[in-house]
C-alpha cells in the first residue's frame, strides 16, 4: 500500500500532461523575433496600401487619418493634430503643407492670439472625406468583420498591450520620434525637408 501511494505521488495527472502537450515547443528568447517579424510584415503592409492609396485616389494613409480626425474633432494645432496621429510635428507640417496646397486643408489665425494657427478642413477637404476609402485595406477590414467577437476583441487586445509593453509615454516623444506604422515612405522624405512657416502652428 505504502508502494502504491510513492507512485502515486509521483506521476503526473493526465490534464499536466495534456497542458505539456499542447504547449507549443518554442525557445522563449524567440518570441521577441516572431513579434517584430510581425510588427514589420504589418508596417511593409500599411506602407503599400498608402502608397497605392495616394495612386488611385490622390493621398496616403497619413494624409487621410489627418483629415479624417480633423472632420471628427474639429480645428486643431499643429500639436494637438500630432498626438492625435501620433505623427511628429516635423513630419505633420509637411503633409498639412501638401493639402492645403491641394485645398483640402486651410490654416485659421485665432482670434483672441493671432500667433496660434489651427488647422481646418475645407469644403473640398469634407467632400475628399465623405468619398474616401477606409484607411486599412479592405480585405483586411472584411476579414475582420467577419472574426468572431472574442477573436476581434484578442487582436484588439493584443496590439493594445504591445504599446503597453513599449512602456514610452507617447507624450514624451511625439516631438522628437515619428511613427514609421502610420507615415508613407513619401511622408517620411518629405518630412524631412519641409520648414514650418514663421508662426507658432504647435498651439505651445
Amino acid at each position: 500500500m505504502n508502494q502504491k501511494l510513492e507512485t502515486t505521488g509521483t506521476s503526473s495527472s493526465p490534464i499536466e500532461e495534456s497542458v505539456e502537450e499542447v504547449l507549443p515547443v518554442v525557445p522563449r528568447e524567440r518570441y521577441d523575433l516572431r513579434i517584430l517579424s510581425s510588427l514589420r510584415r504589418i508596417i511593409r503592409s500599411i506602407d503599400s496600401y498608402s502608397k497605392r492609396l495616394a495612386t488611385q485616389c490622390g493621398m496616403t494613409v497619413p494624409q487621410l487619418l489627418c483629415m479624417l480626425k480633423l472632420d471628427e474633432l474639429g480645428p486643431l494645432t499643429i500639436k494637438d493634430l500630432s498626438r492625435e496621429v501620433f505623427l511628429s510635428p516635423s513630419t505633420l507640417v509637411g503633409i498639412v503643407d501638401r493639402l492645403e496646397k491641394a485645398g483640402a486643408l486651410a490654416r485659421e489665425r485665432s482670434v483672441r492670439d493671432r500667433r496660434r494657427v489651427r488647422i481646418t478642413l475645407t469644403e473640398k477637404g469634407k467632400e475628399m472625406v465623405a468619398s474616401s476609402p477606409s484607411p486599412l485595406q479592405e480585405n483586411l477590414v472584411d476579414a475582420i468583420d467577419q472574426l468572431p467577437e472574442l477573436e476581434r476583441a484578442t487582436i484588439a487586445l493584443s496590439l493594445e498591450k504591445i504599446i503597453e509593453c513599449i512602456d514610452t509615454p507617447v507624450a514624451e516623444t511625439i516631438d522628437d520620434i515619428t511613427a514609421p506604422i502610420l507615415e508613407s515612405s513619401a511622408d517620411l522624405q518629405a518630412g524631412g525637408h519641409d520648414t514650418a512657416p514663421p508662426v507658432d502652428e504647435t498651439g505651445s
